[in-house]
């Protein structure tokens, strides 16, 4: 199976092809996959070198000249390094853009933590008019993509190596519910999905699967804790734990309610290990799932 960054890549060069108000922005990234399009595009097809603030900056100005700028680079090079562009260049000014990543949390962990950014989607909820998705496999990761590059507003498109085993049919808004069950609800995103399905087998739980989080569906959350005894959600993340706590507090806010959330911690992993091994430290395996929302979710009789 092809990674999401290369159906990223894929898919957007044909989109360059049908589409003349595309435009693609590189820092180095994914270069080399792009050589046909920048052949067909030479002028829609710009690589800045390694200048991150300017890869922002450049797509920044694209989308002042009316052109749908896409920048792809790392995470921790697109979000984190060049943020203050991120939030003048595109939000101050009130234009659109597609950000679309690569390394997630820690997909490459001996790039050392320069190379990890847990931290991408708490740092866009800073500012106003993102709509943020997460796709959990390939195919989704190309409707995603089409889907945002169709649009007008600021998008932010966070692709892993962690995938599962099977896409669905995501539409860049709703939550999907692929799991029926009346003890709580856990709400499984991206490509973390499979390891909740494997964490919460036998449990009496609605399991709810997000691959786009901002705009967070609460409307989702709350019709699944309507079905449910008690309004206990555990909210699983790829990216750092807590992120959509507050999006769930304030969907569930006229209702008691007690919310979990579980993700990448704030301390440091100092070692490399492997991605499966840092999914394993941070608990985000099946095993660890499965103690600690049988725990949270026991807690609540």
């Amino acid at each position: 199976m092809d990674t999401m960054r290369d159906r990223f890549i894929a898919t957007t060069s044909r989109l360059l092809d049908e589409d003349a108000r595309l435009a693609v922005v590189l820092a180095e990234i994914s270069r080399d996959g792009f050589d046909g399009a920048h052949r067909r595009h030479p002028d829609r097809v710009i690589n800045v070198g390694i200048r991150e603030q300017l890869l922002v900056g450049v797509g920044g100005g694209m989308a002042l000249a009316g052109m749908r700028p896409v920048m792809h680079t790392f995470a921790s090079f697109l979000v984190e390094r060049p943020f203050e562009q991120v939030k003048l260049d595109l939000g101050h000014q009130d234009v659109g853009g597609v950000l679309v990543s690569a390394g997630a949390s820690y997909d490459w962990p001996a790039g050392g933590f320069t190379h990890m950014s847990p931290g991408d989607v708490a740092l866009l909820d800073t500012l106003e008019g993102w709509t943020v998705h997460v796709p959990g496999h390939p195919d989704e990761a190309e409707s995603l993509i089409r889907h945002a590059a169709a649009g007008d507003d600021r998008v932010y498109v966070r692709l892993s190596l962690q995938s599962n085993a099977q896409g669905l049919d995501v539409d860049g808004a709703r939550f999907l519910r692929v799991r029926e069950g009346a003890a709580g609800v856990v709400v499984a995103v991206g490509p973390i999905l499979d390891n909740v399905l494997a964490a919460t087998e036998g449990l009496d739980v609605t399991v709810l699967y997000a691959t786009t989080v901002r705009p967070f569906d609460g409307e989702a959350l709350r019709a699944a804790v309507a079905g449910a005894r008690a309004a206990d959600v555990v909210l699983v993340e790829p990216y750092l734990a807590g992120t959509s706590t507050t999006a769930a507090n304030d969907a569930l806010v006229d209702l008691p309610h007690r919310v979990l959330g579980l993700g990448v911690s704030r301390e440091e992993l100092r070692r490399y290990g492997s991605l499966d091994e840092h999914l394993a430290a941070q608990g985000l395996d099946a095993q660890g799932l499965r103690e600690r929302i049988s725990g949270f979710l026991g807690r609540g009789r």
